[in-house]
């Protein structure tokens, strides 16, 4: 049983290489650990040159996997620009706010292509190249205290982050398997016997259905003596039953017939 269940570990966590990317991940959405505790935990897990060799790629994937959501959402994960200086204000209470003269045309047109120009020109630069995953990874980590709520946290920021909020929100929400220990340690097996594997789906739907009953603590108890006329009438009909087990064919049909009217 123990080589059973070190060749089982070993399928999932003996490997480093071979591990869900998924489980770091969910680390690094932590506003109060991030790379910081993730690259201390694999080094002494796995040693400093496997440690480092992991992070990278977990950094990696954590970009790939940022530039899909931030493509879907119709952008590159970039801060949203504001709207350049040269535009004209669109209230409907200050109609003249945008004079219509040819030399303040002139000139709002010359200071539009210039902010174009130098937008291209900041993006050409790399000036203004981070996205929302180095604005995250770049700031420091929040102070862990007892009651800090991750969730909360990123509800919170997430105008900061629209792209980015929508990684952590899918991450985090992978439930954790778990095997029970009486599972773990079970010598039987799982295996369905024939009188568990003949039930007929009706059956199973009623067991279902009684079992969710019984452990439904909003449910009204089941009373019994609500029903004593209906127990006596049917304890009646099962003694005639066993009565007419000797008087042939004719008198059980007779006592069926009457099962199926009480019925």
């Amino acid at each position: 049983m123990t080589n059973n269940m070190k060749e089982k570990f070993d399928k999932y966590w003996g490997d480093p290489q071979k591990m869900n990317k998924m489980i770091f991940i969910s680390c690094v959405f932590d506003p109060c650990h991030k790379f910081q505790s993730l690259s201390f935990a694999l080094a002494a897990m796995f040693g400093e040159t496997i440690g480092v060799k992991i992070q990278i790629e977990v950094k990696t994937y954590m970009e790939y996997l940022f530039n899909v959501y931030a493509k879907k959402n119709g952008g590159f994960g970039s801060s949203p620009s504001s709207p350049s200086s040269g535009s004209c204000p669109s209230s409907p209470s200050s109609p003249d706010s945008c004079p219509s003269s040819p030399t303040s045309s002139t000139s709002s047109s010359s200071l539009s292509k210039f902010m174009l120009d130098l937008k291209k020109h900041t993006k050409g630069e790399g000036i203004d190249s981070k996205t929302e995953l180095d604005k995250y990874l770049g700031e420091d980590v929040e102070e862990d205290f007892e009651n800090f709520k991750i969730l909360g946290w990123w509800k919170l920021n997430s105008p900061r982050f629209p792209a980015l909020t929508e990684m952590p929100r899918d991450v985090l929400a992978i439930p954790i398997s778990s095997v029970a220990s009486e599972s773990a340690f079970s010598t039987g097996g799982r295996i369905l016997d024939p009188s568990r594997s003949s039930l007929t789906p009706r059956l199973v739907q009623a067991l279902v259905c009684v079992q969710d009953w019984l452990q439904n603590e909003s449910t009204t108890p089941v009373k019994i003596e609500e029903d004593l006329d209906n127990l006596e009438q049917l304890e009646a009909v099962l003694q005639n039953l066993k009565a007419c087990q000797e008087s042939g064919l004719s008198a059980i049909a007779i006592e069926v017939g009457t099962w199926n009217s009480f019925v």
